[in-house]
């Protein structure tokens, strides 16, 4: 008999947890993320248990590994509840302090609070932090309350509650009902409305059916599905069992890429606790529902993201996608009806169903409903996870919860979207980040990957990275996108060069515009919109390279020269020392001079000087 088999099991073990807990003099909750394990969150929270057993603390103060915070940069992130005191950057050394002074006075260990770079001042909780103040963290939010590998943390904060309500309390359909009436739209890129994939999964024929969490997140700079699933695991399976009692189904699969490799320890961890406690199985909380998730790890290919090349994956196959004549809600994997959905969008179900289709459109705009977790890279102060109500502008996220920009440097664009987004420049950053807004200007909100660019970005070079990406990401089962990445890459690179011709503009655009009319998936379809968006607002950039011979940023190596600004060198030989190509002489004390024909534009001599003599033209 498993522990929890009926609702008021569920219930009692709830108060259970509750109770055992009361008697806590504090929690620590420490990032146990990947970024914050790469900064050494591990010793600290061995250092942090040594300190509490120390001073006889070790069954009064529950020291929790947590999910990520959000603010990346910041960690290892402490947070010391119920007063709820932010420390950051701490380190193995601060652990005793912590106790000591924290837990044991009540006092606070000022050197470890952040610092408002505006102001100068400590702030002392989370709610206070510049980079939180103007966030709605629906989802992030519950990382900080819960151990992934702990169930009892899960349910402690009312977990699998709405599981519980839907099996108990709801009648045929209104899950779907609920789905359909919040305007969810899919997170994963494409923004289709959730209960409509649904509700055509429902309707399909046949009794065996699947729901499948697609964890292969692949954009460059994106890692919001793996915070969330490495923090909450448990939030996003309850989410998985909602859209399978919605559609019908029995089975479900959580395919994450095996380079998170956390991600697929909680996954797995959690999988095992909800089957022993009696979450996951047969006949769940005394019902007739029956239901099990395996967790299958891809390889790491990018085009595995798509849903029908996921799913080819899933079955043992090569990973490559299909032509889409026929949907996967209707023929999914093992040709079976199919709902396939990101990870966000999964963990977003339970608090529809627990709050009301009326709360979650009540976030939002327009079509655009809920929250949007962004992943905040590039040129600015504050990188980090991020979480906004849809509809808050680009300039919100960057200016005020990214803090602007990181070099000093005014910042030129920000890349929303991935490798399928665009480029938008700054004077588009009073758009909402809104899924058709976005995409009107030429890009989109994709899985939710912001990187922001300053004035020494080329954007020219951007597209070539980016098209360089795709081109390694290609299946190559089309021509249009196995040929049409390739050649629109030469082209680029033929302009960074200097070599480009003004007719390179209109064969690109032509280029484009049959790659995204007769390529076989989404990758193909949208892999020229780098090119297109940098040519929609950069064009002058496009042209400087063609016309002029000329990179505007610096950036493109065959289009600079390094050359020493009399004025200001002051004959220090840094530069000249550092040099690997021995293409700088002079004597101490005296302007010292590049000779071109022997520079390499490495750009070590520009980076080693520190007078800002070495320039480049």
């Amino acid at each position: 008999m498993p522990e929890i088999a009926t609702h008021g099991d569920l219930a009692a073990y709830r108060e259970a947890i509750l109770a055992r807990r009361q008697s806590l003099k504090a929690t620590i909750a420490v990032c146990g993320g990947t970024g914050c394990q790469a900064s050494a969150s591990p010793k600290v929270i061995a250092a942090l248990l040594e300190a509490l057993k120390a001073r006889g603390l070790g069954d009064e103060v529950h020291v929790r590994t947590t999910g990520c915070h959000g603010f990346c940069e910041q960690g290892p992130i402490v947070v010391i509840e119920p007063v709820n005191t932010f420390y950051c950057q701490v380190g193995v050394e601060d652990a005793a302090e912590i106790v000591e002074k924290t837990i044991g006075q009540g006092q606070v260990v000022e050197r470890l609070l952040y610092t408002d770079p505006v102001s100068g001042e400590k702030v002392r909780t989370e709610s206070e932090i510049p980079f939180y103040v103007k966030q709605k963290r629906q989802l992030l939010s519950l990382n900080r309350r819960v151990s992934p590998k702990s169930i009892d943390d899960y349910i402690a904060i009312d977990g699998y509650a709405a599981l519980a309500k839907a099996l108990n309390g709801m009648g045929d359909g209104a899950i779907l009902k609920e789905v359909e009436a919040s305007g969810l739209r899919g997170r994963g890129g494409g923004g289709f409305p959730t209960g409509r994939k649904w509700r055509e999964c429902l309707e399909a024929p046949g009794e065996e059916k699947y729901v499948i969490c697609n964890a292969d997140e692949g954009d460059p700079g994106a890692y919001m599905d793996r915070c969330v699933l490495e923090g909450n695991p448990h939030l996003v399976m309850e989410g998985m069992m909602l859209g399978a009692l919605a559609v019908g189904a029995s089975k479900g699969y959580v395919y994450v890429r095996n380079e998170y490799p956390l991600a697929v320890e909680n996954i797995k961890a959690a999988v095992n606790q909800a089957r022993d406690k009696g979450l996951l199985g047969k006949g769940i909380l005394g019902s007739s529902f029956d239901f099990d998730i395996d967790i299958a790890r891809g390889g790491g290919a990018f085009v595995c993201g798509e849903s029908t090349a996921l799913m080819a994956s899933l079955e043992g196959r090569v990973g490559e996608p299909r032509a889409k004549d026929v949907h996967t809600v209707v023929e999914g994997i093992w040709n079976k009806p199919t709902v396939l959905n990101n990870v966000e969008t999964w963990a977003n179900v339970p608090a529809i169903v627990t709050n009301g289709s009326a709360w979650f459109a009540g976030r939002g705009s327009g079509g655009s409903k809920g929250t949007k977790i962004l992943a905040l890279t590039g040129q600015v102060k504050n990188t980090g996870l991020v979480e906004v109500e849809m509809g808050t502008t680009i300039n919100t996220v960057v200016m005020d919860i990214g803090g602007g920009s990181a070099s000093g440097k005014a910042i030129k664009a920000v890349q929303t979207g991935g490798p399928s987004g665009g480029c938008l420049p700054a004077d588009k950053f009073h758009l909402p980040i809104d899924f058709d807004a976005l995409y009107e200007a030429g890009s989109m909100v994709g899985s939710g990957g912001m990187v922001v660019m300053d004035a020494n970005t080329c954007m020219v070079d951007v597209a070539k990275y980016f098209l360089a990406f795709l081109q390694d990401e290609s299946c190559g089962k089309c021509v249009p996108c196995r040929l049409g990445i390739d050649r629109m890459l030469e082209i680029v690179t033929r302009i960074t060069e200097g070599k480009g011709v003004p007719e390179d503009i209109e064969l690109m655009e032509d280029l484009a515009e049959t790659m995204k009319e007769t390529a076989l998936c989404g990758l193909g379809k949208t892999a020229a919109n780098p090119v297109l968006s940098t040519l929609q607002y950069f064009r002058d950039e496009y042209d400087a390279h063609i016309l002029n011979h000329k990179c505007p940023a610096g950036a493109c190596q065959a289009l600079i020269t390094y050359v020493v600004n009399a004025q200001n060198c002051n004959g220090c030989g840094k530069c000249r020392l550092a040099c690997p190509h021995q293409a700088i002489s002079g004597s101490k004390k005296e302007v010292h001079v590049i000779d071109d024909a022997l520079c390499q534009k490495c750009g070590i001599c520009k980076s080693e000087c520190k007078f800002d003599a070495i320039h480049t033209i």
